[in-house]
């Protein structure tokens, strides 16, 4: 596993325990706002791992369909990228 990737996994890791954490807040009812804040910090958290994997994807997937020349998978990378910002728009 490269360590990019372990990076990622261990941030989604440590995202997953928060949210089982979140839930545990619920069942003990408390409150509110708390809950809330502790929402917005895995929202935080998935922003960073889903910036890390795009980074990614355009370093490697999309550099590699530029350096190959072939313009079908070009333009495959490239309305990939656009229908993922279509659906971040809605």
């Amino acid at each position: 596993m490269a360590k990019d990737c372990s990076n990622t996994i261990n941030r989604l890791k440590r995202i997953e325990g928060q949210v089982r954490g979140i839930s545990q807040m619920v069942v003990d009812d408390r409150y509110c706002i708390d809950i809330l804040h502790q929402v917005q910090a895995v929202k935080s958290a998935l922003a960073k791992v889903e910036s890390t994997i795009l980074r990614d994807h355009a370093s490697c997937c999309v550099a590699d369909a530029i350096a190959s020349g072939n313009v079908t998978e070009q333009r495959e990378k490239f309305n990939e990228l656009i229908d993922l910002f279509d659906k971040v728009k809605r």
